[in-house]
């Protein structure tokens, strides 16, 4: 499968990186959240379907599915496997609302 990020998900992997280095003030941590992202995608490309689906009321993403990255358990992708792509729809903390966002993303997702 070849993987496809949405430049929101992109957005987020940027937004995390920055906490980590500027924020938090632990640029090895953002380094290794980097990382983690990348591992955490090249296996779920592996088994698209290891994760569970995430229940929204979006038909745009009835197919949504997710999986914390590897030793960041707090964050999550969110992607669709849809013929022969993995679609990274969104990376996102569960501090934030992110039921509101991915139903808010599924009237935008083209």
């Amino acid at each position: 499968m070849r993987v496809v990020y949405r430049q929101v998900a992109n957005d987020d992997i940027i937004r995390q990186f920055r906490y980590y280095l500027v924020a938090a003030s632990v640029p090895e941590v953002a380094l290794r959240f980097r990382h983690a992202v990348r591992l955490t995608v090249a296996s779920l490309n592996e088994h698209p379907l290891m994760a569970p689906r995430y229940p929204l009321r979006s038909p745009r993403l009835q197919n949504l599915r997710s999986w914390p990255v590897a030793g960041f358990d707090e964050v999550h992708i969110y992607y669709i496997p849809d013929s022969g792509t993995l679609r990274v729809i969104r990376i996102l903390h569960q501090k934030r609302e992110v039921r509101r966002i991915l139903e808010r993303d599924g009237e935008d997702l083209s």
